[in-house]
Formats: structure tokens, sequence, C-alpha cells
């Protein structure tokens, strides 16, 4: 990859290290000595303050919090507040090059409440049929260069999304980097509006056209970049391997989930309702929580297996609320967290809140920091096959040591008391 001229934190080789420039004040990349599917709980820690912080792909992070592409990323006003706040980076909201063709429309969220019917119930599910930016990629431009002038030390990330053009993947990943932001997440997979223009989920559901984009990306950038996975796909392994294969250093998902939010009884029409109609959108919120769980494993096991030690990361990203949601991403190997519908609901403040909860699980386990359990209860899932025979086995051992000795031959001397006790009835 050409390399002149660059004036980033970082340079991207063809094995996919990175090299910090000599008058850049960032530390230079070391790859860490294993993707991280393995625990190493501190022997004691009881009176040691948890470390959140957090190195991916080079770029270090006061925690693993990370605000998600979207509405709290939109403007300079919101990222700023983000950093002020204690985010860990932020990810700004898509942008293209030609704004103009991206035209939103009002209403354009949608709830799902626990008791559905009313507007007092918990909300567990949220619907948006909103596109990326719709700001002229100039003033976006501008912004993310104040922004890094501002917070030199924070992580600025920018996502970006394309039509099916090299020459346009080149111009604009050329243009954002100019910025200085310190890496990118490629939007692979906006399920709603995009698509139609071969943008978004057109390309990570197709892993022919996926590999073909993602090798255009990764030739021109010079930063680390993340590959959004769309979870409207059988199997979400598959684009992840294509892109960690076509040279991308992360993978981040999931995505929003295709979705009809619901139908308004009284109207007869889909909701959100824009002038008596409406179109599909991507469902999120504590609903999918689940979902995305088991993509990330999904994407973590493939990683652990095929890539091992590389150094490359896995961003968890679906209805995380709470700091035990993080947990939960961490335990199946995801190094950041990112939030987005979790802002929308909380504030941006709810990042104190999940520090602090995720803290509070850190000493439950005595983890002193975050590679100490990230991937720890991956080697717990398995086939469904593997359960059948594990369970038997348990049964069978259960019934051994519930009936003691099957036989005269098996008595021992060493074991005469113990043998006889387990045929005692009371």
């Amino acid at each position: 990859m050409a390399s002149s001229s660059i004036t980033f934190t970082q340079i991207k080789t063809t094995n996919n290290s990175f090299l910090a420039l000599p008058n850049h004040s960032r530390r230079p990349f070391t790859p860490p000595n294993r993707v991280g599917f393995k625990v190493f709980a501190s022997s004691d820690n009881s009176s040691v303050e948890p470390d959140l912080s957090v190195t991916v792909n080079g770029l270090q992070m006061p925690n693993p919090f990370v605000i998600g592409s979207g509405p709290p990323g939109t403007n300079y006003t919101v990222m700023k507040r983000a950093f002020d706040e204690g985010w860990g980076a932020v990810i700004a909201k898509t942008v293209s090059l030609d704004a103009e063709k991206v035209v939103n429309v009002t209403p354009r969220y949608a709830r799902l409440r626990a008791d559905n019917g009313t507007t007092k119930g918990q909300i567990i599910g949220w619907q948006n049929i909103e596109l990326i930016s719709d700001r002229p990629l100039e003033t976006m431009l501008k912004e993310f260069k104040q922004l890094k002038e501002e917070y030199p030390d924070r992580i600025l990330i920018a996502s970006i999304m394309e039509e099916y053009n090299k020459a346009a993947w080149e111009e604009l990943i050329d243009r954002v980097e100019q910025t200085g932001v310190d890496a990118i997440e490629v939007n692979f997979s906006c399920p709603h509006g995009m698509p139609e223009r071969k943008m978004g989920a057109a390309v990570g559901q197709d892993c022919a056209l996926l590999e073909e984009v993602n090798g255009w990306i990764n030739a021109k950038a010079t930063v680390p970049v993340w590959a959004k996975m769309t979870p409207n796909i059988t199997d979400i392994a598959e684009p992840a391997r294509v892109s960690l294969k076509a040279g991308c250093e992360g993978i981040a998902a999931i995505n929003t989930i295709m979705s009809v939010m619901g139908i308004n009884l009284k109207t007869l029409r889909p909701e959100p309702c824009v002038e008596g109609y409406s179109t599909p959108g991507g469902y999120s919120s504590k609903a999918v929580h689940p979902i995305a769980l088991a993509k990330v494993m999904s994407i973590a096991k493939m990683m652990e297996a095929e890539f091992g030690d590389k150094g490359y990361s896995l961003s968890g990203i679906g209805g995380v609320e709470t700091g035990n949601d993080a947990a939960e991403f961490i335990l199946v190997g995801a190094n950041t967290v990112q939030v987005c519908t979790g802002v929308m609901m909380h504030g941006y403040g709810v990042v104190k809140k999940l520090c602090a909860e995720l803290k509070d699980f850190m000493r439950m386990h005595n983890f002193a920091t975050i590679e100490d359990f990230r991937g720890a209860s991956l080697p717990y899932f398995t086939t469904h096959m593997d359960l059948v025979r594990r369970q038997k086995e348990a049964i069978q051992q259960r019934k051994a040591t519930k009936k003691g000795l099957q036989s005269d031959k098996d008595w021992t001397g060493d074991g005469f008391v113990k043998e006889t006790e387990s045929m005692v009835s009371n």
C-alpha cells in the first residue's frame, strides 16, 4: 500500500500490522500475542481497582464502550458530548460522497413495549427506517478534523458506505483519512433504503461482492478497518471470514435486524407510519441482545479456530443497556462493545453506569482487566449432539454412584467403608 505523504497515526502494511510514524505522539502498534479467548484471572486482586482500558488494533481506549454509528454520532456537538462524558471511542454516523441522495422521512422510529398496547411499559424493541448521514460530506469531514484537534488522544472512527464503484470508495477513504480519524468502520449492513442502491446489506449479504469491495478498501486504507456485519444472513461467520481474509483488522456485529414493528389495529396501517405507508426497517434494543450474542459467539469461534493469534478484533453490538449486557459480549470474545439505541433512550451519561456495573462484575470474579475474562464463555458452546453425549455420560455416572457396586467383584479393600455407604438407602 502506498504510504507517501501520510500524516496519520498508523500505516497499514501488507501483513495487517501497523507502524506509527516517527513524528506522531501515539505509541506504535504492537500486535497482541493472541486473539484472546482464554481466561487469566489474577491471583489476588481483591484490593485492585478493575482496569477497563483496552487496546484494540493499536488504538488505546479508556474503556471498551464505543458509541455505535447512528444518531449519537451525527455531528460535532453530540460527538464532543460523548467524549466529554467518557466514552471509550466514538463511531460517527455513516457518510458517503453524495449526501444529496440521502433523504430521510419523519417519523422514522417505532417502539415495542413489554406490555404492547400501552405507553407505560418498558421499551424492549426499537425500529428505525433512518438512512445514513444526510449532511454534506465536507461538513462531516470538517467536524471530524475539529474533533481530532480538540481530542487528539481520543479514538474517533469514521463509518463509511458507498455504491459499487471502486473509484468512489477510494476517494471516500482518502478524504476521510485526511481528517486524522483513527480507524474506519465499513457499513456493509444497513438493512433498509441503501441496499436499493447496491449499498449496505446488499454488499454484506453477497460474499463475492463483499470480497471484491473489501479488496478495494484495504488496498487504499492506511488505518485499521472494521467490517460491520449484517445479521440478516444465514451464517454470519462467512462474511466475517471473507472480510478478515480480504485485509480487515476487525469485525463489528451486529447491525439491526430487518423487521416490521407492528400494525396499528385501529387504522390498519404499519408503523412507523409516514403518510399512511411504511417500509421494513432495522430492529434494535434489548430484544435483539440474545440474537446478537449468538452471532458474535459464532464469529468469535470462527476467529479463534481459523485466525488464531493475529491481532484481529471483534466489536459486539446489540441491546446493551447495562454493564452486565456488555460483560456477556466480552465473555463471548468481544474486545469492545458498541451502544447506539441505548444512548438514544438513556443519554450519553449512561456510560458512567455501564462502566460502574462492568467493574462490579469484574470485582465479583476477581478480574483485574478486560483481557482476564474475554472469551471465557466460548469453550462452553458446543453442538446439540455433544450435549446429548455429555448428558448421557453424566446420567450414567449418577446412576453408578447411586447404585453403588454392581457386582461382588467390584469390592476393594481400601474403599470398603465408602463402598458400603454407597449402597445404604437412608
